[in-house]
């Protein structure tokens, strides 16, 4: 890679990093483009040789935040049971979320006020889905997980339990609100060692 290209490179990063700042401090809405590169000390112009529109800074930060999540969830994947690794991945979300509030109106379903709405996904629950999903089946399959609730139900019940943290009126921390509640929701769902056996045999 030659120097220009370094460069080009280093000054998209400064860029997202100013973005995520702003974006931490002010929210998505109130940032403007101006915002971003006041931080970034590059001229306004300067941002549309990178990007077309601070919505898709915003779907570059979300992706790299899922690209860590599953990073995570693969150096932990062999040496947790199927709950353990769904208790880990809710709570290395939780995480996420809470570090990086810019992305919760999306996750929730809040709505982010676009100019240009066709380019903003709904919500988050696409790449929630594919993560967990896979680890609830994997459960299943295992006799880890009751099968007499099936997957997407679960599935649905975990989005509710981010909802439910993010409008929460009790005096308990976003993480430890969802942690709680999650653990509530894996003992529910886990198969008991009895039924396990049975099922075994």
């Amino acid at each position: 890679m030659g120097i220009r290209e370094q460069k080009k490179l280093q000054a998209r990063q400064k860029i997202l990093d100013a973005a995520a700042s702003r974006f931490k401090e002010k929210g998505f809405e109130r940032t403007s483009v101006l915002d971003i590169m006041t931080e970034a000390k590059y001229a306004v112009g300067t941002f549309y040789s990178y990007f077309n529109s601070k919505e898709e800074i915003l779907m570059v930060l979300v992706q790299n935040l899922f690209k860590q999540l599953e990073e995570n969830l693969s150096a932990r994947e062999e040496f947790k049971s199927s709950l353990k690794l769904l208790e880990n991945c809710c709570n290395d979300a939780a995480a996420m979320i809470d570090e990086n509030r810019f992305i919760l109106p999306l996750f929730t379903r809040a709505g982010i006020h676009s100019d240009k709405p066709e380019s903003m996904p709904e919500n988050l629950s696409p790449k929630f889905k594919k993560i967990f999903g896979e680890i609830i089946l994997r459960g299943q399959k295992n006799n880890e997980i009751r099968k007499d609730v099936p997957a997407d139900l679960i599935l649905e019940m975990i989005h509710s339990i981010y909802q439910a943290a993010a409008f929460s009126k009790l005096k308990i921390p976003f993480r430890e609100n969802i942690r709680l509640k999650i653990k509530i929701l894996l003992d529910g769902i886990k198969i008991k060692k009895r039924i396990k056996k049975s099922l075994e045999r």
